[in-house]
């Protein structure tokens, strides 16, 4: 079968842009990632162009003849975030104008936006604050130039990939390698986990013309406190972990919603079929554990030791 459109996505060396591009792939399209980072995850039938979104030249050669273009760049660490202001709106809002702008020159059709659940929230500092913003100028474009877009705000993902700052990963990492657990709330905040192979796979259905100009929610369907979360992490590993609850109040994070009262409505999009949290935190573990322990080799599920 022939390719199909040329996809640009823009942070698709991340953990999360890693996993829409592979799935474009795998819908057959040609798929350019654009990163400031040489992606390890790189495949056969990919290209990429190593280069930082507030260059304008290199991102209007990136967008020239695409079809679609998804952007995951900037700053999504929200610890990360409430510290740099300033680096915030540069990579998130002033780069993400730049593209908007390279795909109105280039006549893309359709931009799809990765934003965030914490759009509706008071939680999120500058995150919070420039996901706002960038939705703001994606509806803009729309009106002033006609530019087709699509908002993804995702919830809580995990799964391969992730960076130390995700929390699914950090506890999970902590629990393999440190024995011990250090979570700085109460243990009642609560999620919908999402895995990012779902969240992938949801973020290309919705190249479909339904969601065009539409906000779209994408949030797992299991609902879990981080105290069931903890726990079901100890009991994989046999009890021998030490949960350390510090019972703060979260600072730039929501406890049980992240919704106020906003007007900003959108549409949530639930999968038929979704990888279980239980499945998910294994395969989580498998990806730790093979980094850190490498003198060990899986034969039929099995870690064997090699002297």
């Amino acid at each position: 079968m022939g390719k199909k459109d040329k996809v640009v996505v823009f942070g698709g060396a991340g953990f999360l842009g890693s996993h829409v591009a592979d799935a474009l792939s795998e819908a057959s399209y040609q798929v350019l990632i654009f990163d400031i980072k040489k992606s390890p995850y790189l495949r056969k039938d990919q290209n990429q162009i190593i280069g930082d979104i507030l260059d304008k030249e290199q991102v209007q050669k990136a967008i020239c003849g695409a079809k679609y273009v998804y952007n995951f760049a900037g700053i999504a660490d929200i610890s990360e975030a409430s510290n740099k202001p300033v680096d915030v709106i540069k990579y998130n809002v002033l780069g993400h104008t730049i593209i908007l702008n390279a795909c109105v020159s280039y006549n893309v059709e359709r931009i799809f936006f990765a934003s965030s659940i914490y759009v509706y929230s008071n939680a999120g500092s500058f995150y919070r604050v420039s996901k706002q913003a960038c939705e703001l100028l994606t509806e803009t474009f729309y009106e002033r130039y006609g530019l087709k877009y699509t908002i993804l705000r995702y919830g809580s993902l995990y799964g391969p990939r992730a960076q130390m700052w995700n929390g699914v990963y950090r506890y999970v990492y902590q629990a393999l390698i440190e024995k011990r657990i250090d979570h700085p709330g109460t243990g009642e905040e609560k999620r919908e986990y999402i895995h990012v192979l779902d969240a992938a796979r949801l973020s290309v259905e919705v190249l479909k013309p339904d969601f065009e100009n539409e906000s779209v929610i994408i949030t797992g369907t299991q609902t879990l406190t981080s105290r069931e979360l903890l726990t079901m992490i100890n009991e994989m590993l046999e009890g021998n972990v030490k949960i350390n609850f510090q019972n703060k109040n979260v600072e730039h994070h929501y406890t049980v919603t992240p919704y106020t009262f906003s007007p900003k409505l959108g549409r949530k999009l639930v999968s038929s079929s979704f990888v279980d949290i239980g499945q998910g935190i294994l395969q989580v573990m498998d990806e730790i554990f093979r980094t850190h322990h490498r003198e060990y080799k899986k034969i039929s599920d099995v870690y064997v030791r090699e002297d």
